[in-house]
């Protein structure tokens, strides 16, 4: 199973915007500890891979190993991270993207 881990950031913004749905959108999230290939890829800067995942009209955005991701069988996905790092809604899809590509390419993983 991999490991979900979403920064506190986006846990209040969540908790903040949904309320009492927010806890359908954490089932959501943490899911991927079953099938961590689920997800739409978005982007990718050197190693690390930008997916989404939607939950009516907004997208959650969690970065990964790519090379694990595609190319380990879900049993040897053990040690696989996924932190979840951003949200948006529809309009600011393209926006929200490219500042998660760029804190990668600047700071690294670490940056969130």
């Amino acid at each position: 199973m991999a490991e979900v881990i979403i920064t506190e950031a986006l846990k209040n913004e969540i908790l903040k915007k949904f309320k009492a749905e927010s806890k359908k959108i954490f089932n959501l999230m943490y899911s991927l500890k079953e099938n961590p290939k689920k997800g739409k890829e978005v982007g990718c800067v050197s190693n690390v891979v930008i997916k989404e995942i939607k939950y009516e009209g907004y997208r959650f955005y969690f970065i990964t190993n790519g090379f694990r991701l595609k190319f380990l069988d879900i049993n040897d996905l053990q040690d696989l991270i996924i932190k979840f790092v951003k949200m948006s809604n529809k309009k600011e899809q393209q926006k929200v993207i490219d500042e998660i590509k760029t804190i990668l390419r600047k700071i690294g993983e670490s940056g969130f």
